[in-house]
C-alpha cells in the first residue's frame, strides 16, 4: 500500500483529516501484515480470520480493546464509511493467502480492487467530495486509482514476489508474450520479458488516465495529497522503464528529493496558469 508515499502525502491533509487517514492507513497496514508477515499459510489465516471477528465486535459494538480498531473504528463512525469495505480488505488478503496464480487479468483484477481500490474508497470517505452529488462518480475514479498504484506495486516487485512464491502476473498474458515462469525464476530481462513489461505499464497508465478526473471532485482539503500521491507512483513506472525493466537486482524507489520536486511542480502549476491567464486578459 505504499507507506512511504502514503506518509508523505498525508503531509498535506490538516491534522483531524490527516489522524482519520492514518487510523485507516494502520488498519490497512495491520490486516495486510498478517499475511505478509506470517510464518505459515495457517498461522495466517487463523491471524486474519481472528482480526475479522475482532473488526465485526468492534464495527458493531463501536468500541474495541484493541487500539488500531478503536482509532479506526472513529474513523468509521466520524466519516460514515461502509463496513463492507474493510471486510472487503479482509477479503483480498484471504486471496493473497490462498491464491499465488492468476490466470486471467479479470482474476487480478478482483485482487487489486480488494486490497488497494478499498483502501481508495475508504480514503474517499475521509476526505468527501466538494458536492454530494460527485461523490458517486468520484468513488468509481478512486477504483480506478487503487487498481493503478496497485499494479504499479506488482511491477516494481515482481524479484521479491517470486522469492515469496507468488506471480500476480497474469498467467494467459505471460503466454501471449511468451514469458515463462522458469525465465521469471532466472529474472531473464529478455525481449519478451521487455514486451510484457511495456504492456503491463501502459496498462496501469490507462488507470491512472481513467482516474485523473475523480481527483478535483475531491474535498480541496484532501485533494492535493491524492494528486501527490498519484503523481509519486507514476514515477514509479518512470523508473522502472529507466532502469530498462531491472526488477530483480533493484527495486523502483522515489527518493524523498524527488518526491519534494514533484510536489513542487504541482503546486507550481495553478500558479502559472493563473499568471499566464494574468497576461493573456492583459493584453487582448
Amino acid at each position: 500500500m505504499g507507506s512511504k508515499s502514503f506518509f508523505f502525502a498525508t503531509r498535506f491533509f490538516p491534522a483531524d483529516l490527516a489522524r482519520s487517514a492514518h487510523a485507516v492507513y494502520w488498519f490497512c497496514r495491520t490486516t495486510d501484515d498478517l499475511v505478509d508477515e506470517c510464518a505459515s499459510v495457517d498461522e495466517g489465516r487463523r491471524n486474519l480470520e481472528a482480526w475479522a471477528v475482532a473488526t465485526r465486535r468492534a464495527l458493531d459494538e463501536g468500541r474495541s480493546p484493541n487500539r488500531i480498531l478503536e482509532v479506526f473504528n472513529d474513523a468509521v463512525t466520524r466519516h460514515a464509511i461502509p463496513h463492507d469495505l474493510p471486510f472487503e480488505l479482509i477479503e483480498g488478503m484471504r486471496m493473497d493467502l490462498n491464491c499465488t496464480r492468476y490466470r486471467t487479468f479479470d482474476e487480478l483484477r478482483v485482487f487489486c480492487y480488494r486490497v488497494a481500490s478499498v483502501v481508495g474508497l475508504m480514503m474517499s470517505h475521509v476526505i468527501g467530495f466538494e458536492r454530494p452529488t460527485d461523490a458517486p462518480a468520484g468513488l468509481n475514479y478512486a477504483i480506478d486509482l487503487g487498481i493503478g498504484m496497485q499494479l504499479t506495486n506488482i511491477l516494481r516487485d515482481l524479484g521479491e514476489d517470486w522469492q515469496r512464491g507468488r506471480v500476480y502476473l497474469p498467467a494467459e498474458e505471460m503466454a501471449q508474450f511468451g514469458y515463462t515462469e522458469e525465465m521469471l525464476s532466472r529474472g531473464d530481462r529478455n525481449p519478451a520479458f521487455a514486451a510484457l513489461m511495456e504492456f503491463q505499464i501502459a496498462r496501469a497508465r490507462r488507470y491512472y488516465v481513467a482516474a485523473q478526473p475523480g481527483i478535483p471532485l475531491l474535498n480541496r482539503d484532501g485533494r492535493f495529497a491524492v494528486q501527490v500521491a498519484s503523481d509519486v507512483y507514476r514515477q514509479i513506472l518512470r523508473r522502472i522503464e529507466g532502469a530498462k525493466y531491472d526488477v530483480f537486482s533493484q527495486r523502483a524507489v522515489v527518493p524523498p528529493l524527488e518526491k519534494y520536486w514533484i510536489t513542487t511542480r504541482r503546486m507550481a502549476l495553478p500558479m502559472a496558469r493563473h499568471s499566464l491567464q494574468s497576461l493573456r486578459a492583459r493584453f487582448q
